[in-house]
């Protein structure tokens, strides 16, 4: 099976999260696309630590592991609290391919690579958009100020709806 067609890109674009300032991947959902036990893969990295500075991987605290587990829905109560999982940088991912020494692992580590890739690419277009959107906005003056505010407004991603926590009291008047 070819790695294009291990795994859908989505899927692996939604297991990238931003904590502390990088974009990473939880031990536990590594585990699962590599079809490995998440003890199995923190045993193999923990047995070549060397290769994992903090740059690459770090546990994350109880209070992180709480907040990502309120975003994800494949954490489940229960599920993973014995341990914190563990994220992975982009580097620290394509480290474990040279840890986890099956096939599956290098064809999973090359969609990954290829999805921080995209990820990278697309930010990256959109810094360029915004620099050409503020050039034009100088060289225009203000006169098309509000077409460019439209702009700059369409192009902030929506803020993910939170559903409503507890009732809300009613107030007779």
């Amino acid at each position: 099976m070819s790695s294009e067609n291990l795994i859908p890109l989505d899927l692996i674009e939604n297991q990238i999260h931003i904590i502390r300032g990088h974009k990473v991947m939880l031990s536990t959902h590594l585990a699962e696309l590599y079809e490995v036990e998440a003890k199995a893969l923190i045993q193999a990295v923990k047995r070549n630590i060397k290769r994992f500075p903090d740059d690459f991987m770090f546990q994350l605290t109880k209070e992180e592991e709480q907040a990502i587990r309120s975003q994800i829905v494949t954490l489940k109560r229960g599920e993973h609290s014995k341990y914190l999982p563990y994220a992975f940088t982009e580097q620290g991912v394509a480290m474990l391919s040279s840890v986890l020494r099956s096939s599956r692992a290098v064809q999973v580590n090359i969609q990954i690579m290829r999805t921080f890739v995209q990820i990278r690419q697309l930010i990256g277009s959109n810094k360029e958009i915004a620099l050409r959107i503020d050039e034009l906005e100088n060289r225009y003056d203000h006169q098309f100020k509000i077409i460019f505010d439209a702009i700059r407004e369409l192009m902030i991603p929506p803020e993910p709806k939170k559903n409503p926590v507890g009732f809300r009291k009613e107030v007779n008047q």
